[in-house]
């Protein structure tokens, strides 16, 4: 068991749980695209290349072949897993029984780190080709700088989120139908906090400030994710590799995404177990494993902001 577990023994203390402030995860699943897969990598989708017609000019010409461009995008699996042991010695010197905080306290470090998964997606490098050989990294003409609309660096503003709509917009993301996404942390929710458009009804047909949150704005709905800006995660597909969601200019890097364009693959979803372990005493183990990737499918439908 954990060794800081001599902290809730009985010493007239009250007998509820209460968890430590952490982020439940498993917030970003449903914002993008997911699928299952199995073997060592998986070929997340058949990528078909845009096509241009020719006009007829005259008759009886010959029939033109046009060879209509392909490609495939590739994902891979990192595995998770997490335990901690509960003695029976301690669970008599304790009102509550830990084994249920415990499950609910691994289920959320493995919500969260597939939300680390797909974060990590957004702008990595990703994996294309009939073997999945090729590197595509993410393009500068997706990125909206730091100091769009203003001159300095700022957080998010309403001009930065215009002119990832415009990105977007221009690239053929059908917005009516794919819905788009914007993943920020509470400081670029504070930032908008300061833009007029962004909270006034002057600027807008419906309130966009509901109870002191911004939720959804210019088409955009924003999830917040409180990914930490000092810590790296492992990178999908590359062995011993690492990413940030921080630049060298201490920058942070802030998705919009169209659904159809990001996927997480699941090859084992999270698995909890509780089990007896003989060769630890006895002691009750709670496990929880998992086995998940993420990757971009189409560099067009997502933007990153960079933010002060």
């Amino acid at each position: 068991m954990s060794f800081q577990v001599n902290t809730a023994f009985v010493q007239q203390y009250k007998s509820t749980v209460d968890f430590l402030l952490q982020q439940k995860g498993g917030r970003l699943a449903a914002t993008v695209m997911n699928d299952t897969f199995q073997g060592k990598a998986a070929k997340a989708v058949e990528q078909v290349g845009l096509v241009v017609p020719t006009k007829n000019l005259s008759r009886h010409a010959d029939t033109p072949l046009i060879s209509t461009p392909h490609d495939s995008r590739w994902v891979y699996p990192n595995d998770y897993d997490w335990a901690d042991l509960i003695d029976d010695e301690d669970k008599l010197r304790m009102i509550i029984d830990p084994t249920s905080p415990y499950a609910q306290n691994a289920v959320n470090a493995m919500r969260r780190a597939q939300d680390e998964e797909i974060l990590l997606a957004f702008f990595g490098t990703a994996k294309t080709g009939e073997n999945g050989t090729t590197s595509t990294t993410f393009p500068s003409g997706q990125i909206v700088a730091v100091n769009k609309g203003a001159s300095a660096n700022v957080g998010l503003t309403v001009a930065k989120l215009r002119e990832a709509k415009r990105l977007l917009l221009a690239a053929g993301v059908d917005i009516d139908n794919d819905p788009l996404y914007c993943a920020i942390t509470s400081s670029e929710h504070d930032s908008l906090l300061n833009e007029a458009q962004a909270i006034s009804l002057d600027y807008n047909t419906r309130p966009v400030l509901v109870d002191g949150r911004i939720t959804a704005f210019m088409g955009f709905n924003f999830v917040q994710c409180e990914f930490s800006d000092s810590t790296s995660y492992p990178t999908a597909g590359v062995a011993g590799g690492t990413g940030s969601l921080v630049n060298g200019s201490n920058q942070r890097l802030v998705p919009c995404w169209a659904k159809s364009g990001m996927l997480l693959g699941t090859w084992n979803d999270v698995q909890l177990s509780v089990d007896r372990r003989p060769d630890k005493r006895n002691s009750v183990q709670v496990y929880a494993t998992g086995t998940f990737g993420a990757t971009r499918l189409q560099e067009k439908k997502i933007v990153q902001i960079l933010c002060a």
